[in-house]
């Protein structure tokens, strides 16, 4: 059957993007024209500028590994964009989580039977032989080569695309703030074509936090201690205490203030038991990273130091992935301007 002229046409233009074998108007305008246009209806080319380096997507990736990096921003990222079944290998988690279901459904996802090597995380050889075509790592930690890990050169002479999450570039994330969990959603929404997704998230987020910001404005800002619960990190008694990063940011928009903000000029402070006993802490803030008890610690902690006016009112909580980078800061705002500001929300 004859095929009317517009129907050819069509034929012929797809044709010739798959064989790139048809000629073109004497400056080009035609092909241009004509790849934009299939462009615009994939999403795809789409490239990022990350690090630095610049990565080129022509599909969205169907293999992701996700670096460990001591995070969960990056496998709750793609959970909330409906992406989970594009992970072959997993390595993150806070054994709980804020956002309901979540926990669970980041322990169901594949690890690719990955042995983590001394540095606690993929080592080079399992990694190229997982055969991914994304590799998620939230500081440029996880692509070091005397760590162990695969570089992003490597990777990329496989054929794999790298990723380093905002802020994670010179692995300081002391300046990272709520507008980075905003980009992590908005360049994984274009890479796998899902920005719509990812926008609604955003304006969502945006939409509660701004909401609870408004309600405590003009509040007394009571100053919070924001710790890791049973972990250490530096030769001190308190070595997992918030100095600066995300949590200052959500903090301010609870209503509340970093009680060591000026402890430290990185992310964290190491302070001995003497520096926190004199420090007047008005409420308490414990993430728990894969502790199931965190909210124990928080009531040992108020017995230590029984002249904090967190213990003479038992003001605390309990966080895990929403105080850090990731979809789900909004959470955080609200459970801690509750606990700040009850009357006023």
């Amino acid at each position: 059957m004859p095929m009317n002229r517009p129907a050819a046409a069509a034929l012929a233009a797809i044709l010739c993007l798959l064989t790139a074998a048809c000629g073109s108007s004497s400056d080009g305008k035609a092909v241009d024209a004509t790849a934009e246009a299939a462009a615009s209806k994939t999403g795809y080319p789409v490239t990022l500028d990350n690090c630095g380096q610049q990565e080129t997507f022509d599909k969205a990736p169907g293999r992701v590994v996700v670096m460990n990096g001591a995070s969960v921003a990056e496998v709750s990222t793609l959970l909330a964009l409906g992406l989970g079944d594009r992970i072959v290998a997993n390595q993150q988690t806070y054994g709980n989580s804020e956002v309901p279901g979540r926990a669970e459904a980041i322990e169901k996802l594949p690890d690719g039977g990955v042995e983590q090597n001394d540095a606690f995380d993929v080592p080079r050889e399992t990694m190229i032989g997982l055969r991914p075509d994304l590799v998620l790592s939230t500081t440029a930690y996880g692509f070091d080569e005397k760590n162990g890990f695969a570089t992003r050169d490597q990777l990329k002479d496989v054929g794999a695309h790298s990723y380093v999450s905002p802020q994670g570039c010179d692995q300081d994330t002391s300046k990272m703030t709520l507008a980075d969990s905003y980009r992590l959603l908005r360049d994984m929404g274009k890479v796998f074509n899902v920005s719509d997704k990812a926008e609604e998230l955003i304006a969502a987020s945006e939409k509660k936090i701004a909401a609870v910001a408004d309600k405590v404005k003009g509040e007394k800002k009571p100053k919070v201690m924001v710790l890791f619960s049973n972990m250490s990190m530096g030769g001190n008694d308190f070595s997992s205490v918030v100095a600066k990063g995300i949590y200052n940011n959500i903090l301010a928009e609870a209503g509340g203030a970093n009680a060591f903000e000026n402890a430290s000029e990185g992310s964290f402070a190491d302070l001995s038991k003497e520096k926190v006993a004199a420090t007047d802490v008005d409420a308490l803030v414990v993430i728990g990273y894969n502790d199931p008890d965190p909210a124990a610690y928080a009531e040992k902690l108020l017995k230590e130091f029984p002249q904090w006016p967190a213990a003479r009112n038992n003001t605390y909580v309990t966080l895990s992935d929403s105080m850090y980078l990731g979809p789900s800061n909004d959470l955080a705002v609200e459970k801690i301007a509750q606990m700040l500001h009850p009357d006023a929300l």
